[in-house]
């Protein structure tokens, strides 16, 4: 099932422990040692906080990074529907 949902990361939170890697592979280290989101469109390593939109059925790996973030810099909003 898909979803729409977006992922918010703080990246003047991040510290770089990278525990949002190994659970969600959008994730990665940009150039400054913090992370950013792969696949985003727009915006740069350097962005204090980016929001990506997507729609696929990995909402789950989203959220488990999200949780895994020892700094809370992750959100996970997705629009709530009345299907």
């Amino acid at each position: 099932m898909t979803t729409d949902y977006q992922i918010r990361l703080d990246r003047d939170a991040c510290e770089g422990v990278f525990a949002c890697l190994v659970r969600d592979d959008r994730f990665a280290e940009a150039s400054d040692g913090l992370a950013t989101i792969g696949g985003r469109q727009g915006g740069s390593d350097e962005d204090d906080e980016l929001v990506v939109t997507f729609t696929d059925d990995r909402v789950a790996e989203a959220r488990q990074a999200a949780r895994a973030c020892p700094v809370d810099a992750i959100d996970v909003v997705t629009e709530a529907a009345d299907e």
